[in-house]
Formats: C-alpha cells, sequence, structure tokens
C-alpha cells in the first residue's frame, strides 16, 4: 500500500487577513510614533541638531528604495518565505533599537526595520489578492487592510506621546515586538510554503540596484532643506531610473519590472492617481499637527489628541470603502472619494487661521478629508492589483507601494516648502492655507483622471 500525501496547506481567508492587517499595522504605525519621541532620543542619545532627523530618514530612504525589490522577491519565493522574513526583520530591528547605547546603533538598527519593512509591506498586499479572489470579497478585505492601516497612521501620535511621557522613548520601540513575534509564528504555522508563482527564481540583480539607488537617491532629495542642495540627488535619482527602464526594456533577461504591465489600463491609471492622493493627502498628518502647535500652541500630545477624530473618521471611510467600492464599481468610487477629500482640503484651507476655532477649521472638515481619501485608497488598490497574471501579484503590490511611499516624500517637501515658515502666526496660518488648498487641487486632479483614465469595474 502506498502512502498518499499529504494535502497541500491552505491557511483559512480570515486567518490570512489578520496577518496582512498585522504586517501593515505595525509598519504604518513606524510612520508617526517615533517622531514624537524625537526630543527624547537626542536627549539620551546625544544626537546632533543634524543627525536627528536620520532616525526618521535611515529608515524612510531604505524602505522606498526596497519597495519594489520586495514585491518582486514574494514573486520568486513565495508569500510565507518574505512575510517570515520582512515581519522578522523588521521586529528583529525594533527591539534592536529600544535596546540601542548610541546614536550610530540606532540608525543601524533603523536602516535594517527600514528593509525589513519594505520586505514585508508587498506582501500584506499580495497575500489579500491571491487569496481573496473573488471581487466583492477581495474588495471587502482590502478595506479592512486600508482601514487598519489608517488605523495605525493615526494612533502613532498618541500612543507615542503616551508611552514617551509615561515609560520612555524606548518602549515606542518595543511596543510592536510582541506583535511581530506573534505573527512570525502564526505565518510559519498556517501560511503554505507554496513554491513561487514564476518558473524560474532568477532576480534581476543590475534591474535592483538600479531601480534601489534610484528610488532612495529620490526621496534623498525630498528630505533635503533647499533646492540647490536637492538638485544633485534628484537628478541622480531620475538619471538611475531612467537607465533602471532602458534596462527593463532592452536588456534584462528576467526584468525586475517587465513593463508590459504597464499597458494593463488598471495598472497605468490606478498607480497614476494613487501617486496625485499621495501628493496630497500623506502629508496632512504633519501639517495638521504643525499647524495646531505653531499657529494654536499645542503640545504635540495635544496635538496628536487633536488628529484622533480625523483617524477615526479614516478608519469609518475606509471601511464604508469596500462594499461602496462593489456597489458603484471602482472608477466612480475613486471618483467621489477624491472629491470628498478635496472638499475637506479645500475647507481646512478656508477656514484655519489665528482666531479660528479647532471644531470650525480642523475638525469637521478634516473628518470629511480624513473619510474620503481613506475610503479612496480601496479602488484605487483594487484597480492597480487587479487583472495581473497571478505571477505578478507581488510586483503590482511593490509598486503601488513604491509610487504611495514615493508620492508621499515629493508631497511632504512641496507643501512643507511652500509654507515658506515666515515669522509670526498670521504669516503662517497663511502658508498653511497656501498648502491645504494645494493638497486640495492634487486631490482634484486624482478625481478628474480617475474618471478618465480608470477603468469601471
Amino acid at each position: 500500500m502506498h502512502a498518499q500525501s499529504s494535502p497541500p496547506k491552505v491557511a483559512a481567508p480570515a486567518v490570512v487577513l489578520a496577518l496582512a492587517c498585522a504586517g501593515s499595522f505595525v509598519v504604518v504605525l513606524d510612520a508617526t510614533i517615533v517622531s514624537v519621541a524625537l526630543p527624547a532620543i537626542r536627549a539620551e542619545l546625544a544626537f546632533g541638531p543634524a543627525a536627528l532627523s536620520w532616525v526618521v530618514n535611515a529608515y524612510t530612504l531604505v524602505f522606498a528604495g526596497f519597495l519594489l525589490l520586495g514585491g518582486r522577491l514574494a514573486d520568486l519565493f513565495g508569500e510565507r518565505a518574505m512575510f517570515v522574513l520582512g515581519m522578522g526583520l523588521f521586529t528583529a530591528a525594533r527591539l534592536a533599537g529600544g535596546l540601542a547605547g548610541s546614536a550610530e546603533q540606532l540608525l543601524v538598527a533603523r536602516a535594517v526595520q527600514g528593509l525589513g519593512g519594505a520586505l514585508l509591506m508587498p506582501v500584506t498586499l499580495s497575500l489579500l489578492t491571491t487569496t481573496f479572489t473573488e471581487p466583492g470579497r477581495r474588495a471587502r478585505a482590502l478595506g479592512t487592510w486600508s482601514a487598519v492601516g489608517a488605523l495605525g497612521a493615526a494612533s502613532g501620535p498618541v500612543i507615542g506621546g503616551v508611552l514617551t511621557q509615561l515609560a520612555g522613548w524606548r518602549w515606542v520601540f518595543f511596543v510592536s515586538v510582541p506583535v511581530g513575534v506573534l505573527a512570525v509564528v502564526a505565518a510559519v504555522a498556517v501560511l503554505p510554503g507554496r513554491a513561487a508563482t514564476g518558473a524560474r527564481a532568477r532576480l534581476d540583480v543590475i534591474g535592483a540596484v538600479l531601480a534601489t539607488a534610484g528610488l532612495g537617491a529620490l526621496v534623498y532629495a525630498m528630505m533635503q532643506p533647499s533646492v540647490q542642495d536637492a538638485l544633485p540627488p534628484l537628478f541622480g535619482g531620475l538619471a538611475l531610473l531612467g537607465i533602471f527602464l532602458l534596462h527593463q526594456a532592452k536588456w534584462a533577461a528576467d526584468p525586475l519590472l517587465p513593463l508590459e504591465v504597464f499597458r494593463l489600463r488598471s495598472i497605468s491609471s490606478g498607480n497614476l492617481v494613487m501617486f496625485l492622493l499621495g501628493l496630497g493627502f500623506f502629508a496632512s498628518p504633519v501639517l495638521l499637527s504643525l499647524y495646531l502647535q505653531d499657529v494654536h500652541g499645542y503640545s504635540p500630545l495635544q496635538a496628536g489628541l487633536a488628529y484622533l477624530p480625523i483617524g477615526f473618521a479614516m478608519f469609518c471611510g475606509a471601511q464604508t470603502a469596500g462594499a461602496l467600492s462593489v456597489r458603484l464599481g471602482t472608477r466612480r468610487a475613486a471618483v467621489l472619494c477624491c472629491l470628498l477629500g478635496g472638499a475637506g482640503f479645500a475647507g481646512v484651507a478656508a477656514l484655519i487661521g489665528v482666531h479660528a476655532s479647532y471644531l470650525s477649521s480642523v475638525l469637521l472638515p478634516g473628518i470629511l478629508l480624513g473619510f474620503g481619501t481613506a475610503a479612496a485608497f480601496t479602488p484605487i488598490t483594487i484597480s492597480a492589483t487587479g487583472g495581473v497574471p497571478p505571477r505578478h501579484n507581488g510586483l503590482a503590490a511593490g509598486l503601488l507601494n513604491t509610487v504611495r511611499q514615493t508620492s508621499g516624500a515629493i508631497g511632504l517637501a512641496a507643501l512643507t516648502a511652500a509654507i515658506a515658515w515666515e515669522p509670526g502666526a498670521e504669516a503662517l496660518a497663511h502658508g498653511y492655507a497656501v498648502a491645504f488648498t494645494a493638497s486640495a487641487a492634487c486631490l482634484a486632479v486624482a478625481a478628474g483622471v480617475a474618471a478618465l483614465a480608470m477603468p469601471r469595474r
């Protein structure tokens, strides 16, 4: 009698959704929780004024540069392997950051954490697109994934402020370690160790180096304090990305980014709309926090608490977006949500000022912008990751996350530059109004592009 082979492991969809949401939550939480602890980190580890920003920049640069590679590796080596590797690196680096005894140790830990996040984030999305194949269930799963990410972004300043004040800055890093350990154990236990979807596990090493260096240089340019400082890395990054695209089109035997994916209308239009949305939206938590502190004298913790209702509106918008995308179709849902978000930004721009109240100038229009923009992510994500061959699920997820991260860096740099930072509360309030007007314009253009270019479903 021949022994029968055991059936392949199949993870329950609810478990896959929980793991994807856990990965998204810890990565997005990191974007906001660390910034609150920077003054305490500077005091204990003796950071210089210029070096302190690299607590954030070291993570951001590596994260943005490796996202595209992270998505491709998920296609080549399988989702379980990359989830475990990405979450493991991310969690170990968080622990190392909390234990750091010097500025240099913390910066190295942050860079490794950025690499872990870049390997992890595309997998959280590709897990959902491969598990939830029915359009309605996929839309609801992506809505939940987006809602958890919105919750992480909104709760970061509050959690960071409370932990820094009550337990010390090191707990800003320690707090997500148990989540990471549990997620790694669960992924090993329940996710199938299926082979990569591609026929051959070949990596375009030259393309990976060009893309990572080009994206890193582009994001680094956005971090510079002046246009003169930004131009060399900006032109260098654009040149490297140009060579990368030429390499993908002409020379790569197995391209990191097969350019034919852009022939899919859903991919090209979804990523373009995401770029425009990211330009206007991703800077808004920082800008609103700075506005409340600079113009109205809020403390960092007060500003974080003031953002909570907007974060809750983001959570509600993301939760609603799945059903809305099924009911209206991705194109109509994206247009409607971008217009709602743009109206919220326009309301903030029109109402903020030295003598404006928090209720009328921030809370009410902020709820509208939070709900609309967070809801827009789901139909755009459905479009940008739909219709691709299974072997490119990770690639589509990595590309979309790269566009999100890069647009956020560019938007933050451009919008903070628009404020002009002139002395006096009146001048600052005017600068913030200009920045929020620009955000509203980005959302309006995103709605127009979605209406003209995105497929209906």
